[in-house]
């Protein structure tokens, strides 16, 4: 049961709205915001499930700005599940670095972090 009414349906990484599209000055910006954040989103060793999925888009919809940490490995495979993560929540992959990625996803109704043009 979902106990957040401001939270998004548990069907929210299916009806995501599109990827935003950013800049590299917005994406330069918004690393600088996600440097101090820890993961919030860890991948286990069964990767992206739909729980994963669920959890970052509610994730998302809180914080609009999170770190996700994939398990260390294959690079290739990382990069991949990172991407699909960022697909299936309708978010942009802003940065990646080693086992970290960092996704954001712009509230609608609700924007915390104001990026510039």
């Amino acid at each position: 049961m979902n106990k957040n009414p401001t939270a998004p349906p548990l069907s929210a990484a299916a009806s995501s709205p599109s990827t935003p599209d950013l800049s590299e000055k917005q994406r330069r910006y918004l690393r600088g915001l996600a440097h101090p954040l820890s993961p919030v989103i860890r991948l286990g060793k069964d990767g992206l499930t739909d729980a994963v999925a669920k959890e970052t888009a509610r994730a998302l919809h809180d914080h609009e700005l999170i770190k996700v940490k994939a398990p260390g490995g294959d690079r290739d495979a990382r990069d991949a599940a990172l991407t699909a993560l960022a697909e299936r929540t309708g978010s942009a992959l802003v940065h990646r670095i080693g086992n970290v990625g960092v996704l954001y996803r712009p509230r609608p109704d609700l924007k915390r972090i104001l990026i510039p043009d």
